[in-house]
């Protein structure tokens, strides 16, 4: 994906944990964090908390959506990843990607990977694996100033 395409659509989910999402509900006037990320993943998981948190802190001004995206057979199993949810306590919803179709939409190849979109659904950010750090500045950078205008 690059800068300002427009969010794909999640349509070619295999299944929806949480809440399923519809393009129509999405990006009015909200921006949007979209995260990959798959229950194999060592670095998925340690940001999994930073994405709870900037979740949580910016509440009604940022919609979560997350992505499972199976490096294996094995990571295709639903009770997986339902227990890894369970234990990172995911709230949000998660698209579950067994077919490929959204990494293919979004063009990820690896995990985790990160899209942040703002409240017209065009993409302003996009980031592969590196620093939560990173992430967490962007996100709030650009949180602060949707929220001003």
């Amino acid at each position: 994906m690059q800068l300002r395409e427009s969010i794909p659509d999640l349509s070619g989910a295999t299944n929806w944990l949480h809440q399923e999402i519809k393009n129509e509900k999405l990006c009015q006037g909200i921006p949007v964090l979209i995260h990959f990320w798959s229950v194999s993943c060592d670095s998925c998981k340690r940001n999994i908390p930073l994405i709870q948190t900037l979740m949580d802190t910016h509440r009604g001004r940022l919609e979560v959506i997350a992505v499972h995206m199976p490096r294996s057979e094995k990571d295709k199993e639903l009770e997986k990843v339902i227990q890894q949810t369970q234990k990172y306590n995911i709230t949000h919803p998660i698209a579950m990607d067994d077919n490929d179709v959204l990494s293919k939409h979004f063009n990820v190849r690896t995990v985790p990977a990160y899209f942040l979109f703002d409240g017209s659904g065009k993409l302003r950010y996009k980031q592969s694996s590196g620093s939560g750090k990173l992430l967490k500045k962007r996100v709030e950078r650009f949180v602060e100033s949707a929220t001003m205008q």
